[in-house]
């Protein structure tokens, strides 16, 4: 019986996709997305930010100026491989961000963070996501990375929300530093006065 080839390799292909994990095709990025990058220096040891960022990735409301309730997805405990977290950004719970880590390296503290859904974001979930990163820099200081790449729905609005996601993540790095400093979780009605006491740095 004569074989074809192209045939016998296409039915390959397709078995072998149907046996990988569809969630690794969950995001394509494969449309034009703008890119952000933000970092921060802290006076703490790398371990104690990698702590307040991933090890507790679903109490990120802690450390947030702009969430008001988070919390972990889908039998999730803690920060690692395939954890998931639903943070809430109003009291109603109709602005919200559905997110898994979806590539986790604790030995050199970085993770990526993958958009699932996005409710009253103009963001497009399968072109969204960030990469977390913390770099040693002695044994009481260390700087923490962000590299967001993102689309927004509709594209046009890329340019205009840029700045606001940028002001966002710069914010965000600031509660995060007061928060390991004191421990007091973050909120909007003290972050105005905690921006003032960290801004200047």
């Amino acid at each position: 019986m004569k074989i074809n080839v192209g045939m016998l390799t296409a039915v390959l292909m397709i078995g072998l996709f149907l046996g990988m994990d569809q969630e690794a095709f969950a995001q394509s990025m494969a449309k034009k997305f703008k890119v952000l990058d933000v970092e921060r220096v802290m006076p703490f040891p790398a371990e104690k930010v990698w702590a307040a960022v991933a090890t507790d990735y679903g109490k990120i409301a802690e450390s947030h100026p702009r969430i008001v309730h988070s919390d972990y997805e889908a039998g999730s405990l803690k920060g690692e491989l395939g954890a998931q977290r639903m943070c809430a950004f109003n009291d109603k719970g109709t602005q919200v961000l559905h997110e898994k880590i979806v590539d986790w390296d604790e030995e050199n503290m970085t993770f990526v963070n993958m958009v699932l859904e996005a409710k009253k974001f103009p963001l497009d979930e399968d072109n969204t996501r960030a990469i977390y990163k913390v770099t040693p820099i002695d044994a009481n200081s260390s700087k923490l990375s962000m590299h967001m790449e993102f689309r927004t729905s509709p594209a046009f609005m890329g340019g205009m929300m840029k700045g606001s996601f940028e002001k966002l993540l710069n914010d965000y790095m600031i509660a995060v530093e007061h928060n390991i400093k004191t421990g007091e979780p973050v909120n909007r009605e003290n972050f105005k006065d905690i921006r003032k006491q960290y801004a200047s740095k």
